[in-house]
C-alpha cells in the first residue's frame, strides 16, 4: 500500500485542475496582453481566476496579483513594501520561525540597510501578542507573521496580531505567509487587518510554479520584476494562463465543504497523534495549548504532524519509511531536498539529541485513515529495528 503524507510539500492536483489546465493549452492559448480573439480568451481566463480568489477572500479582483508561487509573493510582499516605505522608517519585524522565503529576504534587506527583529515563539510555536508589542518601534514600517507553521503546524494569532499592530500605528503594514493555511482556513484580510497575503498554487491541489499575492489597494509597494508592465506593472511578465486558471479552480474545490473536510483533517490527526503516542520515545512537537488532546490538536492546523523519535535520524526513517510505501519529509522540503537542522525546532526548544529525528507527516483532503493506518504500522515495525541497529 502506497501513503502519500508529504502533501505540505506538494498536493496531487485535483483531476478537474488537470482537465482545465489541458483544454486552455490546447485550445486558448493566447497571450492574454494580445489584442486579437485569441489574447481576450486568454485574457478573460486570468480575469476568471482574479475573480473567484477575490471571492474567496472577500476582497477587490484588482488586488490579486499573480506570481511564480509562495516565495516570490513573499519576497515581492516584503522588498517591494521595504522599498517603498523606507523613508517612513527602516524596521521591520518577523518571527524566528518563518519560511525561509521570508528569513532569507529579511537577511537580504538587513544588507540593504533596513533593521530586522526576529521575534521569539512558545514551545508550541505560537507567538504571544505582547511579544510583538514590545517590538513595535516608531520607525515600524512592516510586520510579517505566517499563519500556519509548515514544519509543525501552529497557527498564530494573526487577527489579534493584525489589530495590535494597527492599533499602534495604522500605517505600518502587516503581512502573513498563507501558503499553509489557505484552504485550510477560511481567511478575510479586510476584516482580519492583513494587508498582504501570500499563497501558493501546489499546496492546494493546483499546479507548481503558480501563486498569488493579495495586496490591499491602499498598499505602497515597489515592483521586484521589471519588463511589459502586466498586472499594472506590479508584477510584469507574460501571465501563466492555465496555471493561474488551474490554481483558481483548485482554490474553488478546496473551499467547497471545508467544514466537514476540516473536521474529518482534525479527526485523522488526532486518531494518528493518538497511535504515535502509544509507540516508545515519541514526542509530537508544534500541540496547542489546552486540558485535553482533542482541544490541543484543534489549536494548530488540521494537516501538519510533526514526531520526534528519540535516537533514529530522520533522514534514515524517512527511507525505512519510503520502502514501506509511506513518504514523508524531514524538516521542511521547501528549504532543501538535504535537510539541515530546523531553525523552527530549535526556536520551540526541542531537544538536541532530537533536532535530528524529526519527522513530519502532512495531509490533504485526499488522505485516508487507511494510509495513516498504513504508516502507523510500518512505524512500529520498523522504530525497534532502526533502534536496534543505532545502539550497535
Amino acid at each position: 500500500m502506497q501513503a502519500y503524507l508529504d502533501n505540505s510539500a506538494t498536493t496531487r492536483p485535483f483531476d478537474d485542475v488537470r482537465e482545465l489546465m489541458r483544454t486552455i493549452e490546447d485550445k486558448t492559448y493566447g497571450n492574454p496582453s494580445s489584442m486579437h480573439a485569441m489574447g481576450v480568451l486568454a485574457e478573460n481566463h486570468v480575469k476568471e481566476a482574479s475573480e473567484t480568489l477575490a471571492g474567496i477572500l472577500k476582497v477587490k479582483e484588482k488586488e490579486i496579483c499573480f506570481t511564480s508561487g509562495g516565495t516570490e509573493s513573499d519576497n515581492l510582499a516584503l522588498t517591494g513594501c521595504a522599498r517603498a516605505n523606507s523613508r517612513a522608517g527602516k524596521h521591520l519585524i518577523t518571527t524566528r520561525i518563518e519560511h525561509p522565503a521570508v528569513l532569507q529576504t529579511m537577511k537580504h534587506l538587513e544588507e540593504e540597510g533596513f533593521e530586522v527583529t526576529y521575534l521569539d515563539v512558545d514551545g508550541n510555536g505560537v507567538l504571544h501578542p505582547e511579544t510583538l508589542e514590545k517590538a513595535l518601534r516608531s520607525d515600524t514600517i512592516l510586520v510579517s507573521v505566517m499563519h500556519v507553521n509548515n514544519e509543525i503546524g501552529s497557527v498564530q494569532p494573526i487577527e489579534e496580531l493584525a489589530r495590535l499592530t494597527k492599533a499602534y500605528a495604522p500605517s505600518i503594514l502587516f503581512h502573513t505567509d498563507a501558503v499553509q493555511s489557505f484552504g485550510k482556513f477560511r481567511i478575510l484580510p479586510k476584516r482580519m487587518g492583513i494587508d498582504l497575503l501570500s499563497v501558493s498554487g501546489h499546496k492546494i491541489h493546483g499546479p507548481k510554479g503558480i501563486g498569488f499575492l493579495y495586496v490591499d489597494e491602499h498598499v505602497k509597494i515597489t515592483p521586484i520584476l521589471y519588463g511589459g508592465g502586466q498586472q499594472k506593472g506590479l508584477r510584469s511578465g507574460t501571465e501563466n494562463v492555465a496555471a493561474i486558471a488551474g490554481m483558481a479552480k483548485a482554490a474553488e474545490l478546496e473551499y467547497e465543504d471545508l467544514q466537514s473536510k476540516t473536521e474529518n483533517l482534525y479527526a485523522l490527526k488526532e486518531d494518528f497523534i493518538r497511535k504515535l503516542l502509544t509507540l516508545e520515545a515519541v514526542t509530537v512537537n508544534g500541540l496547542g495549548e489546552g486540558s485535553g488532546l482533542p482541544e490541543r490538536v484543534r489549536a494548530s492546523a488540521p494537516h501538519i504532524v510533526s514526531a520526534s523519535f528519540d535516537k533514529v535520524r530522520s533522514e534514515v526513517l524517512l527511507h525505512a519509511l519510503e520502502e514501506q510505501g509511506v513518504y514523508v519529509s524531514a524538516g521542511s522540503a521547501c528549504a532543501s531536498n538535504k535537510p539541515a537542522v530546523s531553525e523552527t525546532l530549535k526556536a520551540i526548544g526541542v531537544k538536541k539529541d532530537l533536532l535530528d529525528s524529526t519527522i513530519r507527516f502532512s495531509f490533504s483532503t485526499d488522505t485516508t485513515k487507511e494510509e495513516l493506518d498504513h504508516a502507523f504500522e510500518s512505524l512500529s515495525r520498523i522504530l525497534p529495528m532502526l533502534r536496534k541497529y543505532t545502539r550497535h
